[in-house]
């Protein structure tokens, strides 16, 4: 039930953005401005995921400078390669490269990429699908590779209004692949694109190794504010708690879903017969309309 697993792994939540971009590429800031931008913004880690490009140098940017007491950083970047249904280039998080990954290669399309990005030792996202408008064949390609869909994408919310990336993800899923789903800002600084959405990681240390290792195994929820304090299995129901909410659902296979409103509900229980022997995944959403989305629950 990897959705759950933040809920159950040992260690606490760290708060933290893996994509995000610098003056390495096409950001307006520094790196060092980047990082101290998150840091003050109360996050626990950050990866610079500058865009892994041949006119950019292939960056994979040295943030250890940068790190604190409270901020670590963890090596990565957006890597790109020939081509998706729209005859475009990919966009791939790769967060967790070694700084020596090397180049796109003579003939490398974007599959035998983001193998080599995963055997390096990174947690692969398939970024933006709906600002690429990713097709599910699009999706099927990376499904075996990547560990997670961008769900939410802060930046491309701003731009351009499509930000969202559940309908891939969900899509995905329906068809048995099993992959997580991760919100992230994308910022460039160019904009107000940033500290829009972001992971929350149960690991037992703020250290990239530990950070890594949680996010593989799904122990994370994401969120633009709502927090989900819990997620408890019982028989055939489940029991969520959070912050104040005015509606916690649950959302499966085609149409199924439950939900509960209220205008300062804290604690929800939603029957889970709909969604026996399949998959569904819990949102929390505020007064605001700010999200909180766990990861998928298999059951």
């Amino acid at each position: 039930m990897t959705g759950l697993s933040a809920f159950t792994a040992a260690g606490r939540f760290y708060r933290g953005n893996i994509h995000t971009h610098s003056d390495r590429s096409d950001g307006a800031l520094s790196p060092h401005e980047v990082c101290r931008h998150y840091e003050e913004a109360g996050y626990d880690f950050l990866c610079l995921s500058d865009h892994f490009l041949e006119r950019f140098g292939f960056p994979v940017t040295d943030t250890t400078a940068f790190r604190s007491n409270q901020l670590t950083t963890i090596y990565g970047a957006e890597i790109h390669a020939p081509e998706n249904s729209h005859g475009e280039i990919w966009h791939l998080l790769a967060c967790g490269l070694p700084l020596d990954f090397a180049p796109l290669q003579p003939g490398e399309d974007a599959v035998a990429l983001a193998t080599r990005a995963v055997a390096a030792g990174a947690f692969l996202g398939i970024a933006h699908p709906q600002w690429s408008s990713l097709s599910i064949e699009d999706g099927r390609q990376m499904a075996g590779i990547a560990h997670a869909v961008e769900i939410w994408n802060t930046g491309c919310d701003v731009e351009c209004a499509r930000g969202d990336g559940t309908m891939l993800l969900d899509a995905l899923l329906n068809e048995g692949h099993r992959l997580t789903g991760y919100a992230a800002d994308d910022a460039h600084f160019k904009l107000a694109d940033y500290n829009g959405g972001w992971m929350m990681v149960k690991a037992e240390a703020n250290e990239p190794e530990a950070l890594l290792a949680a996010m593989k195994a799904g122990a994370y929820y994401s969120t633009q504010g709502p927090v989900i304090l819990g997620l408890v299995v019982d028989a055939d129901q489940i029991e969520i708690t959070s912050s104040a909410a005015v509606t916690v659902s649950l959302v499966g296979r085609g149409s199924r879903a439950e939900c509960v409103t209220g205008r300062q509900l804290t604690r929800a229980t939603l029957p889970l017969t709909r969604f026996a022997g399949d998959w569904c995944r819990v949102v929390v959403t505020d007064a605001a309309g700010k999200r909180a989305w766990s990861n998928p629950i298999w059951l």
